[in-house]
């Protein structure tokens, strides 16, 4: 940060301290500072990004539960009761935050979990009007999804900046919709970079900063002092769901490559490399003559994936990709899993002491889906396959829900996507032809043991 923006807030607070002697007639603030300079504020900087950050509130019907009764055909009947598609439904409603990054086609980013599940979307931008908007795509991986604003016209959006070059006490603003009150800005520093391993996302590489970020603020826009957006406001980590001074953005380098294939597909088409991998120690870097003490070791390649033909051998150690150092194993899976298919990857290795790179083509899986309904009536709009290795950071082996459609018989049974299938009717399951032995009659209510995003836990589906 330049002594041009730190003096005027170090002027800032030694001017509060002395007026906070004084009595309030005394301590009206000047307009500016005993030098003649203009008092600084973030006024001017707002004034320009706020009408790009928007209040969204989402809609979602839920079908009322009802007495294990009613799933008696005989009993309905007798009793003239409607069937379940009859079932009163009540509303939920939600708030959360967006920005606007395409004010031409009207596109508005913010987080999955903000705008999935919904049936009616509407966003109400700074200036009053409340706008209908249609969801473009979401990744749940990641936690960001692409609205459209419908009929819009005379929108602003923000400039998108290079979250790379954050550093650790750079000022920056939140900006969202906390406890769905309005439009709320907070401020404070970057307090640390790449946050991983929290089990908040599939991917993480997260922005932590004490501005306040609450519920509601979900969606809502991390800029810096220029105004530029550095990140999206995603999750507060506190026991009580409130504000404790560590919040966490998705910063804008994951956010803008998930926006484009968002945009483009309507999902993320996420490549494989073909390695499993680990996190290097002291002693493997001694083990296997690495100077440094941080990086990836490779303790596995599929044969004829990317990894095998670009050269990568079981024990090579990754430092570095496309010039980035990778100090975990986090790094390289979020690099993987950032990396659109067909992009060309260069990995710089250690191996047997000598540094050399490798590149290598970001490929699609060849492994296929299969639908749901093929197994069992009651997994209908569930896309399964079997999971790779190293493609999780939750899980090892089992079958992976790939997509569940939204109101489909598999997602009223519960299942999620990402979800993982460990176990059917007390069977372990590690690949779908696992499944499909323990799953012996497509009408038989099953009993899943699910791993999701590390808690395991048992559904039954019927």
């Amino acid at each position: 940060m330049s002594n041009s923006i730190t003096r005027p807030f170090f002027l800032f607070g030694l001017l509060v301290v002395m007026l906070s002697s004084l009595s309030p007639a005394q301590a009206a603030l000047p307009d500016t500072t005993a030098s003649g300079q203009p008092m600084p504020s973030l006024a001017p900087m707002l004034e320009k990004v706020t009408p790009a950050v928007v209040n969204i509130a989402i809609e979602t019907r839920v079908r009322q539960a009802r007495n294990p009764l009613m799933e008696d055909p005989f009993f309905r009947r007798f009793f003239n009761m409607p069937d379940q598609q009859q079932m009163p439904e009540r509303r939920a409603r939600a708030a959360g935050s967006g920005v606007i990054v395409d004010a031409k086609n009207g596109y508005v980013l913010t987080n999955a979990h903000v705008a999935k599940n919904a049936d009616d979307i509407k966003v109400t931008l700074t200036d009053g009007r409340e706008l209908s908007a249609t969801l473009v795509g979401l990744d749940e991986e990641v936690d960001l999804a692409v609205l459209k604003l419908e009929k819009a016209d005379n929108l602003t959006q923000i400039a998108i900046a290079d979250s790379t070059k954050l550093r650790v006490g750079d000022y920056v603003v939140a900006l969202g919709n906390p406890f769905g009150l309005g439009q709320t800005v907070t401020s404070g520093i970057v307090s640390a970079l790449g946050r991983t391993g929290l089990g908040i996302e599939g991917y993480e590489n997260f922005i932590q900063t004490d501005a306040s970020i609450n519920p509601g603020n979900s969606g809502g826009a991390l800029v810096n002092l220029r105004g530029e957006l550095v990140g999206i406001n995603t999750a507060i980590l506190a026991p009580a769901g409130g504000n404790v001074g560590i919040g966490f953005a998705i910063p804008t380098e994951m956010a803008r490559n998930v926006m484009k294939q968002l945009i483009a597909h309507g999902e993320v088409r996420r490549g494989m490399l073909g390695v499993t991998i680990q996190d290097l120690t002291p002693e493997l870097a001694d083990a296997f003559g690495v100077k440094r003490k941080r990086g990836v070791v490779v303790t596995q390649v599929e044969p004829k994936s990317p990894a095998d033909k670009a050269g990568l051998k079981t024990g090579d150690v990754v430092v570095a990709v496309d010039g980035r150092s990778v100090n975990r194993a986090s790094d390289l899976r979020n690099k993987v899993g950032m990396s659109p298919v067909g992009e060309k990857v260069t990995l710089s290795v250690v191996r047997d002491g000598k540094q050399k790179d490798v590149s290598a083509v970001i490929t699609e899986s060849n492994q296929e889906t299969s639908g749901g309904e093929a197994l069992s009536d009651y997994l209908k709009g569930a896309k399964l396959r079997d999971l790779r290795k190293g493609e999780l950071n939750y899980a090892d082996s089992g079958v992976l829900v790939d997509n569940v459609e939204n109101g489909s018989a598999a997602w009223h049974a519960g299942l999620r996507k990402g979800d993982v299938v460990i176990n059917a009717n007390r069977k372990d399951v590690e690949t779908m032809k696992d499944l499909r032995a323990a799953v012996t009659d497509k009408k038989a209510p099953l009993l899943l043991r699910i791993n999701r995003h590390g808690g395991v836990f048992f559904v039954v589906v019927r």
